[in-house]
């Protein structure tokens, strides 16, 4: 695995575990929805997220992550469609999808 590539994926790990660690151990989505500074944090997390990822696919289009286009395009609602972004949708990834890509990002790290 090229140098870049393992870059990338420390910021997109790093980017994961802020997210989890801004929203601490009771992960409530009142208190996420109701608190302006904590979305948009995460929200800035999911740029990162999916600005790293549209580098991966820059360098190798074939890289193996489940959902690597749906995170680049996450990017892109959040930036482009700021007004557009949804909070239990968010929510939802967070809970759903996000421990599997941290899983799965720090499987291809230790390798």
């Amino acid at each position: 695995m090229k140098d870049e590539i393992k870059k990338l994926l420390f910021d997109i790990n790093e980017a994961a575990n802020s997210i989890f660690e801004y929203l601490g151990e009771k992960r409530d989505f009142s208190e996420y929805d109701k608190n302006k500074m904590l979305r948009r944090a995460v929200e800035r997390e999911f740029e990162i997220i999916g600005e790293a990822m549209n580098k991966i696919l820059k360098i190798d289009p074939e890289f193996p992550i489940k959902n690597a286009r749906k995170i680049v395009d996450l990017r892109n609602l959040v930036i482009h469609g700021y007004d557009q972004v949804d909070n239990a949708i968010i929510w939802g990834i967070i809970s759903r999808y996000l421990p599997s890509l941290r899983n799965e990002i720090s499987e291809l790290i230790s390798r």
